[in-house]
């Protein structure tokens, strides 16, 4: 996983161990970025920081690159959808929270 900061954009690139089938296209990597506050609406943060499957499954399929379907995020391999849980719940952590200066 690596994270890069473009224009206060912050994302994290997960390698998926079980590649999502669409189509004659294999997505085996997708891209977080970190969520603006509008994009939380309609989900509870501690079920997003406890990595509720139900909060994860509704965030992916609005943070993702390539865009993931609601029914693709669903058929996700389990220890996939726990990766990409940890980077969004990481996304919402303070900088102190995290060890960094502020």
């Amino acid at each position: 996983m690596t994270k890069t900061q473009v224009a206060q954009a912050i994302t994290s690139t997960v390698e998926l161990d079980t590649p999502i089938k669409r189509g004659e296209t294999e997505i085996s990597e997708v891209t977080l970025r970190k969520p603006s506050a509008g994009e939380l609406r309609g989900v509870n943060l501690s079920d997003v920081l406890q990595m509720q499957t139900d909060a994860l499954m509704t965030l992916i399929p609005r943070l993702s690159t390539p865009s993931l379907t609601a029914p693709e995020v669903r058929h996700m391999d389990p220890a996939d959808l726990v990766q990409c849980g940890g980077e969004i719940a990481g996304f919402l952590l303070s900088k102190r929270a995290k060890g960094e200066d502020a």
